[in-house]
């Protein structure tokens, strides 16, 4: 049974809602005073977050950016009257998932100057395939304490992606195989500035769990 559309356009308006609650920008306001757009890297996301803040904020800003991609891609294709893992109830939830990074790069509460959906893309694809997510994870965390990257190891958790759907874990869903490409595609997309600045050799680095330091 296919979900109603109207269903699924209102499911993705609240997906995109979600994804829009600026995390950083009001943890940051709320209890420091501080815009962290107007410092760091100027994104609000919970890597900049780490960065100006320290992990006292950014712990709880990246728990709950990762929130904002679980929950909706979790809970809402529940009411949607589908088959679970048919087609069609994969279909919606990747749906929800572009929705709410989507809400997280251009959050509507926020001026739509938003972040660059690592922790809300990690939450989706935690809700949609798991096995995924934590290879992912595991290649994060290598290349962060290898090189001290953060923007080298989400891009290279982006590439795990698509490579575990298809080949660990022989993924059959033509949209699952399709949504890990486009996901691992937008992630490039929002980090083409960092892309630049890594093959410049300008990108900072940070320590795990620490702020930002100089480039060596």
């Amino acid at each position: 049974m296919e979900f109603p559309w109207i269903y699924g356009l209102t499911a993705m308006v609240i997906g995109y809602l979600c994804g829009s609650v600026p995390t950083a920008v009001w943890w940051g306001k709320a209890f420091y005073g501080m815009d962290v757009r107007d410092h760091g890297s100027k994104n609000a996301g919970a890597t900049n977050t780490f960065r100006v803040l320290g992990p006292k904020a950014g712990v709880p800003v990246l728990l709950i950016d990762v929130l904002k991609g679980f929950l909706p891609v979790r809970l809402l294709p529940l009411w949607s009257g589908s088959e679970p893992y048919s087609d069609a109830w994969n279909l919606l939830r990747v749906l929800l998932v572009l929705a709410a990074v989507v809400g997280h790069l251009y959050p509507v509460f926020a001026g739509f100057r938003g972040g660059k959906g690592i922790a809300t893309s990690l939450g989706g694809v935690l809700a949609v395939h798991p096995g995924s997510a934590f290879a992912c994870i595991i290649v994060f965390f290598i290349i962060w304490f290898a090189t001290r990257y953060v923007s080298f190891a989400s891009l290279c958790a982006a590439l795990t992606f698509p490579l575990a759907v298809a080949f660990l874990f022989q993924e059959k869903s033509e949209v699952l195989i399709i949504f890990s490409i486009a996901l691992c595609a937008l992630v490039f997309f929002t980090h083409r500035q960092n892309i630049s600045r890594l093959l410049k050799g300008t990108e900072n680095r940070m320590a795990p769990f620490g702020r930002s330091t100089p480039r060596e």
